[in-house]
């Protein structure tokens, strides 16, 4: 398996950054309108930015070391998984359309999001964060010459 870029574990601190400080501010929100005066009070103020501090440092390393890709001659995989492994094949002749993504925070730290979208319903869509804008653009091309090749 071949890892995805480095930079993927920032877009991943940045977006759970994002995440937890609507949360730490929603539980300083209400520690102060709800709670002064109980046993309570001071409780969320401190313990949610604590826990979203704990889930930045954390949570990005285990999703990164454990996210990662191998294009065969006939079919992706993308395995990923630190709570919850999923291992997942698709077989390229199966593929319809082919994305390479990049948002603001993926533009900024240098990684784009492989989208691959393929026949049926159940996991139709499979997606690649974290690679490098050329290697997704390569990967994509390789898959395409593979379609071409299945219809020619």
């Amino acid at each position: 398996m071949l890892p995805v870029e480095p930079g993927y574990r920032h877009v991943l601190r940045a977006r759970f950054l994002v995440q937890w400080a609507v949360l730490s501010i929603g539980a300083i929100v209400l520690d102060q309108t709800l709670l002064p005066g109980t046993g309570f009070h001071g409780l969320p103020s401190t313990l949610l930015p604590l826990l979203g501090l704990l889930t930045l440092v954390v949570v990005p390393q285990r999703i990164y070391r454990r996210l990662g890709y191998r294009v065969g001659a006939s079919l992706l995989q993308v395995v990923r998984g630190w709570m919850f492994h999923s291992d997942t094949v698709v077989p390229l002749v199966r593929v319809q359309h082919i994305d390479v993504t990049q948002g603001p925070i993926e533009k900024l730290f240098d990684v784009a999001t492989l989208v691959v979208h393929t026949a049926g319903t159940h996991n139709s869509i499979v997606t690649l964060p974290g690679l490098d804008p050329g290697r997704a653009a390569e990967i994509r091309d390789i898959i395409r010459d593979h379609v071409r090749t299945d219809f020619a």
